[in-house]
């Protein structure tokens, strides 16, 4: 019988503190730096994003989402055998021990699964599912629980206006488990370390800092936009071919939700309707590896994502990292 692995559970949370275009403007007119509403939604349609409550931690966001996609997925914290964690804000520097392996213990199930972290920043949600794939596929696991989880707020230059209105925090989360039924139906994941710099946090562990903004994201937003566009259009179709699928035979693309115009762009490039697309950005902003599994559970939760749809999940990020999915709910 061929093993595949399957989506049967999703869920979210985003922190309490709301904090609007507006919210933001005001707190950069108190340090000299001018922006918009206006100005933020137009380049990047964000009109919202959400910010942890200090001593609130990504494996604090990652353990929420984590209970509600096992409430729906109908399993008890101790029936996962795998926990991955695809995170860019990590709850220790250093990155050890891993995010993954603090919400195990949260969960209440330490010593009763293997538990990893995934960096690939904005991709990493995608690396993770796809590597949680893998194992059920092999019958090496039967039951993995799938997190992004990000507190980004920690990591922007708030004298940078033009990347502290672009990120938010957040934390989405699938249960996968091995099936008789197609879930996850093709991968492809690629990476080019040649682009490194355009997305980064300066800094190095040897000889101190390297930048005066070291610990602070930095992103030629342009280089980003046009390498962002290009293999995203590449790697849907690479993962569709694999699948034997064409774009019409997608219901609902859910792309990274980085910036509005990139994921109009990929859309209009695999020629599907923008209606068909899901969008949690204006909300949101860029929850990085949380992006996805975030919008993922909203759609499913308001009945948009049914049982049957075929979905396109694919990711942009830093490293130079992308990767897309095809899978059937």
């Amino acid at each position: 019988m061929t093993v595949y692995s399957k989506i049967i559970g999703t869920g979210s949370y985003l922190p309490e503190r709301r904090v609007t275009n507006a919210d933001l403007t005001a707190q950069l007119a108190a340090k000299g730096i001018e922006t918009s509403d206006e100005w933020i939604s137009s380049r990047s349609g964000i009109s919202a994003r959400h910010y942890a409550a200090v001593g609130q931690n990504s494996s604090d966001l990652a353990v929420e989402a984590a209970k509600r996609a096992l409430e729906m997925a109908g399993k008890t914290p101790l029936e996962v055998d795998m926990v991955i964690v695809a995170s860019s804000t990590p709850d220790f520097q250093g990155s050890f021990p891993s995010t993954a392996c603090i919400v195990q213990r949260k969960l209440g199930m330490a010593n009763n699964s293997a538990a990893f972290d995934v960096q690939a920043v904005c991709s990493g949600f995608v690396y993770a599912v796809a590597t949680a794939d893998a194992f059920i596929k092999a019958g090496v696991h039967k039951t993995v629980l799938v997190i992004g989880a990000e507190v980004f707020s920690r990591i922007l230059n708030f004298e940078d206006r033009t990347t502290c209105v672009l990120f938010g925090d957040g934390a989405g989360a699938v249960v996968m488990s091995a099936s008789s039924e197609p879930g996850i139906l093709a991968t492809r994941l690629h990476a080019d370390g040649t682009h490194a710099d355009i997305l980064s946090i300066p800094g190095h562990p040897e000889g101190g800092p390297a930048a005066a903004n070291a610990g602070f994201l930095h992103m030629d937003g342009q280089a980003v936009f046009k390498l962002a566009v290009t293999v995203l259009e590449e790697v849907a179709g690479e993962v569709l071919d694999a699948a034997q699928m064409a774009p019409s035979d997608i219901d609902w693309l859910i792309p990274h939700q980085a910036n509005i115009r990139i994921m109009k762009s990929t859309a209009k490039k695999l020629g599907l309707p923008i209606e068909r697309m899901v969008v949690t950005v204006d909300e949101h902003g860029n929850t990085s590896a949380a992006s996805i599994p975030l919008a993922l559970d909203i759609a499913v939760r308001d009945g948009r994502i049914k049982p049957g749809n075929n979905i396109l999940m694919e990711g942009v990020g830093g490293g130079f990292t992308w990767g897309a999915i095809v899978a059937r709910m």
